[in-house]
């Protein structure tokens, strides 16, 4: 890893990590790889921009739990505004989202 692009302990700590629950996952009208997705934090819902629609299926989405960025600034992505980004792993070309082994309520914090 080039040390440039080494974060320090007190900028990671600036991250908030939280799990969130899919309430609703609709396709983006324009954009094939993207899904609108309704998630709930606990104590809000937010609608985040999630380019994971060549990877899963929308009736699939809902209920899943996930690992959100939730203290980004939002983003307007081909339209629609962004309030967090979710965590997924590459498989070669397709992502694989990042959720909590057991069962954990929405807006807990991770870290």
């Amino acid at each position: 890893m080039d040390e440039a692009a080494r974060l320090s302990f007190e900028d990671f700590k600036k991250i908030d990590l939280r799990v969130a629950e899919i309430v609703e996952a609709r396709e983006h009208p324009d954009a094939d790889k993207l899904y609108l997705l309704k998630v709930d934090l606990g104590d809000e819902q937010r609608q985040i921009v999630a380019g994971i629609r060549t990877a899963y299926d929308a009736g699939e989405l809902t209920g899943k739990k996930i690992v959100l960025v939730a203290n980004l600034e939002p983003a307007v992505i081909r339209g629609e505004e962004s309030n967090g980004m979710l965590l997924a792993a590459k498989d070669g070309d397709l992502p694989v989202l990042l959720t909590p082994e057991r069962d954990v309520s929405p807006g807990s914090g991770i870290g």
